[in-house]
């Protein structure tokens, strides 16, 4: 058996993409690579986060102390080498391009999602996007191998980072298809009386980000759509935490002529997001810059129709099961829900079909055999 540690402290206590990635591919590990033995590095407090494989794979706990991202940086970099000497890793996963080991003691493997601090301009604080930018780099020169979750951040890897596409594995995100199914009407009905759901409505799921996930352009683009037509029935839902320019966007809709129909839950909980996205007419994604792009392979795997960016990889993940629009032109993103709520079937089982090339257990096995060949001499 090969020996891998996995850092996970890079999972925003389960509420992030990273998170998930990390869940769906510990899960296809342990249940059906058995050449591969895990330990996984994380920090106390998200125990119970892993607690379910713990009877199959070695928990190396870190203590909270080192939880904020500066001092996370320095423990991957000054106390992860050692530990991993101590317990005989023979590979080292880190599952985000923030925490490349400049010194790995055993051959490391890095995930990188997207290249989003060269794409969007203020996506995240001025030392965040000089670290990406600057630093990682560097650092991506330390990993034997490197893992993108599309083609076309593996294009900008080659880009940005100077990497070869020889070192380079494209490995696609999977999704639970024992999650993300269409429910059965009964629990669907129940979910409607508990949110208290009385009107159709479409989703946007996404954290609530300023620029990034380009709220206001589908803001406007829904009010576009009920000036049109008053009697348009639809509210739209902005489902997601609050994160960097939340604010901004809280705003924009507070003097929002169609304000009255434009909801903010705010973080959705695991259990209700595929009754989030099943009992839409549609989830519209319209997010300037995606790596992979997760929500609309979910909501298409629930029966629901989506309109969806055509940047960054969303094309190449949604292919043709949905429909593409320009997130820049809110003419265009009003288009798209009007041409995908004419015809929801349609749009409906393409979505079905196409989910169903996305999965953990086929992420797990390729991840496994990129492991192989980093640990080879």
């Amino acid at each position: 058996m090969l020996h891998v540690a996995i850092s996970t402290s890079v999972n925003q206590r389960g509420k992030s993409g990273v998170a998930t990635y990390l869940f769906g591919l510990i899960d296809g590990l342990l249940r059906g690579c058995p050449e591969v033995r895990l330990s996984l590095f994380g920090l106390a407090g998200d125990r119970t986060l892993f607690a379910r494989w713990l009877d199959r794979a070695d928990w190396q706990e870190v203590d909270e102390f080192w939880r904020p991202a500066g001092r996370d940086i320095l423990w991957h970099q000054l106390v992860l080498p050692r530990r991993l000497r101590e317990i005989g890793a023979e590979v080292v996963h880190i599952p985000s391009y923030r925490r490349i080991l400049a010194r790995p003691p055993c051959p490391q493997v890095v995930t990188v999602h997207d290249c989003a601090a060269f794409q969007l301009r203020g996506k995240y604080d001025p030392a965040r996007m000089a670290y990406g930018r600057h630093v990682v780099p560097r650092l991506a020169r330390c990993a034997n191998q490197l893992i993108t979750v599309s083609h076309a951040t593996a294009r900008d890897v080659e880009t940005f980072f100077h990497r070869p596409a020889a070192q380079i594995a494209v490995i696609w995100n999977g999704i639970d298809h024992a999650r993300f199914r269409p429910p059965v009407a009964a629990e669907l009905e129940a979910f409607r009386v508990r949110q208290q759901l009385a009107r159709p409505y479409v989703v946007y799921l996404a954290r609530l980000e300023h620029p990034a996930k380009n709220h206001l352009r589908l803001i406007e683009a829904f009010e576009r759509l009920v000036e049109a037509r008053p009697d348009w029935p639809h509210e739209l839902v902005l489902a997601g935490a609050d994160w960097h320019g939340a604010a901004v966007i809280h705003s924009r809709v507070a003097v929002s002529p169609a304000r009255a129909r434009i909801r903010t839950p705010g973080f959705v909980e695991p259990a209700d997001l595929p009754l989030w996205y099943a009992g839409a007419d549609a989830l519209v994604y319209p997010s300037l810059f995606e790596g992979f792009g997760l929500p609309p392979v979910e909501a298409m795997a629930c029966g629901c129709p989506v309109v969806c960016s055509d940047r960054g990889a969303l094309g190449e993940v949604v292919a043709a099961a949905a429909h593409l629009v320009d997130p820049l032109a809110p003419d265009s993103i009003a288009a798209g829900l009007r041409a995908v709520l004419a015809e929801p079937s349609a749009w409906r089982q393409r979505g079905l079909a196409r989910a169903r090339s996305f999965d953990w257990d086929a992420c797990a096995a390729a991840t496994a055999a990129i492991y192989q060949k980093a640990a080879q001499p």
